[in-house]
């Protein structure tokens, strides 16, 4: 990238440099040529080379100096007028010329891009690369930022990546103005990077994404791929190259509205667990059985229709593009003729699905209108109109970008978390809903973080190390606040997999052994001093047993104040 930046800047300036060398080239020889006088008038010899050349450097560059080794005569300083106005000529030339450089569109993007390789290659820490920043993306980027994960993003819009800038990251964010589509983008983005963790393909383009999912196969196939799709054809095309987690936001809210009409509580405990990490706790949704309008029948449309039928639901549909012979109502539903004909008054619950939100918008308060009871379902496909969905507050909305942003977020963090969501497929709605009001109760309005750590030397070197040379201890023990052993955190484990073998919802007596993988949930304070209780020796030491043995003079001095702080409180 240096080398390239260095060349454009010799091929855009070569011929201001030939013309600068030409001028000074005939203004030495002219001055080696001309002849002099001397001190009494007589003829003498031209300048030397060396002193023609010295005396044309400092005039040229306007330093100005006089005239040596001895006074001009009047041929010589009439040729040194000729070279000086030669030579404005030639530096204007140069100067207007790496002006237009420094403009040059072009020019500024191979700085930036370099830049932006120096950036990616002194990464040190894992990162994922993040393609394509707009609604989807900058979830995901925010979520990263606040948990102190470091990513890379590739974004073709260049005012969404002049935006980043102004976002307050705490991570320094490398991101580039590039088609995320092209390899050698991807490539310059940290692909093969060593510390590349993943790439997500979340760019509003599905062909964009399937030809990142595509390149990431081919050129760094170990890493883990998340691309978002919507049709059908191009999710079997990713498929077919071994893409791993392929997310199509209508397929995934149909399931979940069919999952809140036919398990509410499993719905909430799913909800709570997949939403982005410290948002506040959503409101819980009860869809009722019965029958539903369902208004537009696209490619979502057609997703939830599947779905709610298969659960007993009877549907009207309403599509613009309906005839008489395909059992559907001709219209978009915004007006109220339509929706009475679509059996409004017997009807308990309507979905507007267009993929207009003003029309969706539309036909929810015109449902409300005619049947205030009515649940209603809406489609919100651009952020931007937020503030009048808010406004409007529908039982439930389908946002793609969360949609998104929520499962890719799980994915990658909790990777533990789609192993028990699998786990509780048997656990009746009693269990889910006493799980979901112990998740409620430990997070303080917000919905917990939920993330994976493993008993190892990596992530626990503390509490592996207790655990291999001092024995066991139970679960509840390491539950301990470490500022006060005798409060409880905040945390919920929801699962234990030792060697494969699942253990959910394990209670406080549960022996520990070095190398398992915890699932937990809680707030993020929470896990942080979890964190350092595992990590550090006698953080571990002072929840075990109220005392710190490997521990400095430092923290000998600070566990005596902390013991004469108890026993004054005390007495």
């Amino acid at each position: 990238m240096v080398n390239s930046t260095f060349f454009l800047v010799l091929r855009r300036m070569r011929a201001p440099i030939i013309a600068l060398i030409v001028i000074y080239a005939i203004s030495v020889c002219g001055l080696a040529l001309v002849p002099g006088v001397d001190a009494d008038g007589r003829p003498a010899p031209p300048l030397s080379f060396f002193h023609a050349f010295y005396f044309i450097s400092y005039t040229a560059t306007t330093i100005g100096f006089g005239e040596i080794p001895g006074a001009f005569s009047d041929a010589q300083r009439m040729w040194v007028i000729v070279c000086i106005y030669l030579s404005v000529v030639g530096w204007s030339y140069s100067v207007i010329t790496l002006i237009a450089l420094l403009q040059d569109k072009g020019f500024q993007n191979t700085l930036t891009a370099g830049r932006f390789a120096r950036r990616v290659r002194r990464l040190k820490a894992p990162f994922y690369l993040v393609c394509g920043c707009g609604e989807t993306g900058s979830l995901i980027c925010r979520n990263f930022d606040r948990s102190g994960q470091a990513f890379v993003v590739l974004e073709k819009d260049e005012l969404r990546v002049e935006e980043l800038d102004l976002l307050d990251f705490k991570t320094d964010t490398p991101a580039l103005a590039a088609d995320a589509s092209l390899p050698d983008n991807l490539l310059l983005a940290g692909l093969q990077h060593p510390k590349c963790r993943g790439v997500l393909a979340v760019t509003n383009d599905e062909q964009a994404n399937l030809a990142i999912a595509i390149a990431v196969r081919l050129l760094a196939p170990k890493l883990p791929v998340i691309a978002r799709a919507r049709s059908p054809a191009v999710a079997a095309n990713m498929a077919s190259f071994g893409t791993d987690h392929i997310i199509n936001p209508f397929t995934r809210f149909a399931d979940h509205l069919a999952l809140a009409i036919a398990a509410p509580e499993r719905f909430r405990l799913v909800e709570l667990l997949t939403s982005l990490p410290g948002s506040p706790i959503p409101a819980a949704h009860r869809p009722p059985r019965g029958h539903w309008i369902l208004c537009g029948y696209g490619r979502f449309g057609q997703a939830l229709a599947t779905r709610l039928q298969a659960t007993g639901i009877t549907l009207s549909i309403v599509d613009p593009t309906a005839t008489d012979a395909d059992g559907r109502l001709a219209g978009d539903g915004t007006e109220a003729e339509t929706l009475r004909r679509a059996g409004i008054a017997d009807a308990v619950g309507i979905i507007a699905g267009s993929d207009n939100d003003v029309n969706n918008l539309s036909i929810a308060v015109t449902a409300s209108e005619l049947k205030p009871e009515l649940f209603v379902v809406t489609r919100q496909n651009h952020a931007a109109n937020s503030a009048l969905f808010q406004a409007y507050a529908p039982e439930f909305a389908m946002v793609p970008s969360h949609i998104v942003a929520h499962e890719s977020i799980a994915i990658l963090t909790t990777p533990l978390l789609a192993r028990f969501l699998e786990s509780l497929g048997k656990a009746g709605e009693n269990d889910c809903r006493s799980l979901v009001d112990r998740l409620q109760g430990i997070g303080d309005g917000l919905t917990p973080t939920v993330w994976s750590i493993r008993l190892n030397a990596t992530e626990a070197p503390a509490a592996r190390q207790a655990l291999m040379h001092a024995g066991s201890f139970r679960l509840g023990q390491i539950l301990c606040d470490a500022s006060e052993r005798s409060r409880q955190l905040p945390l919920l484990v929801l699962l234990i997999d030792r060697s494969d073998r699942l253990h959910l919802l394990p209670d406080d007596d549960f022996e520990l052994a070095a190398g398992d993988h915890l699932l937990l949930a809680g707030p993020l304070a929470a896990r942080r001093r979890l964190e350092l209780t595992l990590q550090n020796a006698n953080e571990l030491d002072y929840v075990l047993d109220g005392e710190a043995h490997s521990g400095s003079w430092l923290w000998a001095r600070i566990e005596n104040w902390r013991n004469a702080r108890k026993r004054s409180t005390s007495g």
